[in-house]
Parts: structure tokens; C-alpha cells; sequence
């Protein structure tokens, strides 16, 4: 599978906004997008801002979700063609969707400081759902499995680090977490108003259904 290797505080430049790509450093004074806000390339800084076509607006939209859940075109494209053949809002079955991703709902319960890392978790084999080990980032978690990290996992540095950072800034709603013994339980998929604001997913509707 294809992926991305340059530095991924240029796709927060690109994106005009924090997409908390890597972890820790997007919190401190070392993040890019606190730096150097415009921009990235060598005309970044110089280019006078034009007002976006609706098209434009779309595109942008689209690629801010995508890069902020890590996945590639395809992927993402899939995800919206399953969001839209189910029932209710497509835009709010997207969203679901993509928090219900096995590498999310371990970023969410504050076992990895972002989703990158949560994804080398489940890919190593440190994550269990329901007492199985899953190493499949994509696995989508159903409401009311319980996730637990293998013995040893916890005592790894950066795991650590992500645990207390997720103590202190507090965890998402939607999931009950007990960071001592570092299992915790999916409750329920959040609802439109526990999400993001700064989405709007309706932009990628329109954009996926011309």
C-alpha cells in the first residue's frame, strides 16, 4: 500500500490547521503550523489568498479528513461508497465510520499519541479486541468491544508518554477508559456533536456525488 513519507507537518501547512499528526509535538512550540503558518514550498509565504471555488472548497475538505485519519484516496473513497448505501445521514455514517477504525478507537483511548502510532501498535500485535489479538488498522470496532494492549506494551516510552498526555487533556466521550490497567471499552459510535466542528462533511458528500 502506498504511503505518504515527507514530513507530515507540511500537510498541516497545507491544510491551514492542525491535524495532530504527530502526537506530542503538535501541542508545543515546536509545531509547525505555530512556526511557520502559511503555506508550505517556496511560494507559500508569498501567495496572495484567492477565493476558492466550490469545487475547491470540496477538494480541501476532502483531503483535510482524509489526511487527518491517514488513509490513501481509495480507501477513503471506499469508506464514503459503504457510508452512502447505509441508512441515515452519509455524512455522519462517514464520520463513524472512520472513528470506528481499529487505529483510531487506540488513539482515542489514549494508547498512542496519534494515529500513526496506534497503527504501528496494531500492527505489532500489542492491541486485543474482545481478547483477540487484531492487526488490522482498519478493523472496524463494533460498540461495546473491549480493547486491551498486550503485557509489555504499556511499559514501552512512548506508550507511556501517550497515556499521560491523554490523563491530563481528558479522553473522548464516547469511550470508557482505564488507563491503569490499559484496557478500555467502545462504547457507543459519537454522535455528529461530539465530533469535530471545524468538519464539514457535507462538502465531501457534494464533492464524491457529482
Amino acid at each position: 500500500m502506498a504511503r505518504y513519507l515527507e514530513a507530515k507537518c507540511r500537510l498541516c501547512r497545507r491544510e491551514g490547521e492542525k491535524l495532530f499528526l504527530k502526537g506530542s509535538k503538535c501541542f508545543s512550540s515546536k509545531c509547525a503550523i505555530e512556526r511557520r503558518p502559511f503555506a508550505p514550498g517556496m511560494h507559500g509565504q508569498g501567495r496572495r489568498p484567492r477565493r476558492a471555488s466550490d469545487y475547491g472548497l470540496q477538494l480541501r475538505e476532502k483531503q483535510k479528513v482524509k489526511r487527518l485519519y491517514g488513509l490513501q484516496e481509495k480507501q477513503f473513497r471506499a469508506y464514503f461508497q459503504l457510508a452512502d448505501k447505509m441508512s441515515g445521514i452519509t455524512g455522519l455514517n462517514l464520520l463513524q465510520l472512520l472513528e470506528s477504525r481499529l487505529d483510531n478507537v487506540v488513539y482515542r483511548m489514549g494508547f498512542a499519541s496519534s494515529r500513526s502510532e496506534a497503527r504501528q501498535l496494531v500492527r505489532h500485535k500489542h492491541v486485543k479486541v474482545d481478547g483477540k489479538v487484531v492487526t488490522i488498522p482498519s478493523f472496524i470496532v463494533k460498540e461495546g468491544a473491549r480493547l486491551t494492549l498486550n503485557r509489555g506494551a504499556e511499559e514501552h516510552l512512548r506508550v507511556k508518554a501517550a497515556m499521560e498526555a491523554a490523563a491530563q487533556r481528558g479522553l473522548a466521550e464516547w469511550v470508557d477508559v482505564d488507563l491503569t490497567t490499559s484496557q478500555g471499552v467502545y462504547r457507543q459510535m459519537p454522535a455528529r456533536d461530539q465530533l469535530d466542528s471545524s468538519i464539514r462533511e457535507q462538502l465531501i458528500v457534494e464533492l464524491y456525488s457529482k
